[in-house]
């Protein structure tokens, strides 16, 4: 007995093939690695349409997507304060603050220091650098520039292509009767929800990253060492009192550590002393 096809049927498979072939058309080259230009269509001068990769597009430096991520150096009197400055200047500019450590002063020659990483929009990043130059003394700067603008029409293309597929989908829903054709646009729509949610969700990523520009801030302090040279009679002569009682209080120091091994160390030695003179003395004739 031979199985009928119904018409809805016919259509569910003819808008499954079509959708899949639609998103198939700006996939991902999985073996090479890399990301498959999404390819547009021109007009030639006698109406025909040719196919031409998005590489060949000129596209204006204004429409560029950049991720701009870096690192700075300065050395200032007080990481910490100064790490307040750097806060409210990232802050004023439109830009927010991702991570901030700080490590307090451990004596009068460390002063401390600070890391930021800072999120500063890209369009008023230079003039901010400016304003974090100005809090101190420039020791290192970094900035890498990584161009995503393929990545980013890549994805805005499979977006298009993904959301039209789902509403051809839906449309079809709609006017759906029986159940095995239910089942199968659900399933279709499942599917490509998924996928359209996770391509969103990576624009998304692109988008903040292009936006705002990562830059870690390095606040550290100069290292002063205390060193006082001795420049007169009296000074040399106190220099050289205090590191001839510096060497005698070392000394006693070690002492008063070695003290304890020094008794037990003797105490076995008196030990074995004893023993072997009492052992030679058994071993004497007695006369």
């Amino acid at each position: 007995m031979r199985r009928s096809i119904t018409l809805p049927a016919v259509l569910v498979l003819a808008a499954l093939a079509l959708t899949g072939c639609s998103a198939a058309s700006s996939s991902y080259d999985t073996e090479s690695g890399g990301v498959t230009a999404p390819q547009s269509q021109e007009f030639a001068s006698d109406g025909s349409t040719s196919d031409r990769s998005d590489t060949d597009v000129a596209v204006a430096p204004a429409d560029r997507q950049v991720i701009t991520t870096g690192y700075v150096t300065i050395t200032v009197d007080d990481p910490m304060e100064t790490a307040t400055d750097a806060v409210r200047i990232t802050e004023q500019a439109g830009g927010r603050v991702d991570g901030r450590n700080e490590y307090a002063p451990k004596d009068d020659s460390d002063k401390g220091s600070a890391t930021l990483t800072l999120r500063i929009p890209s369009d008023t990043l230079t003039a901010t650098l400016d304003k974090l130059r100005e809090l101190g003394t420039v020791e290192e700067v970094s900035l890498n520039a990584q161009d995503v603008t393929m990545a980013t029409q890549d994805l805005d293309a499979r977006i298009t292509a993904l959301s039209a597929s789902v509403d051809r989908l839906l449309a079809l829903l709609a006017s759906a009767t029986d159940t095995d054709t239910l089942i199968q646009l659900e399933t279709a729509i499942s599917d490509r929800q998924a996928q359209l949610e996770s391509l969103e969700s990576e624009r998304r990523y692109y988008a903040d990253q292009v936006s705002l520009s990562t830059i870690t801030l390095n606040l550290v302090a100069e290292y002063n060492a205390p060193v006082e040279e001795p420049d007169t009679f009296v000074s040399g002569l106190a220099a050289g009192w205090n590191a001839f009682v510096a060497f005698f209080a070392g000394l006693l120091v070690a002492l008063g550590v070695l003290l304890p091994w020094l008794v037990f160390a003797g105490i076995i030695t008196a030990a074995v002393i004893w023993i072997v003179r009492w052992s030679r003395k058994k071993k004497l004739p007695v006369e």
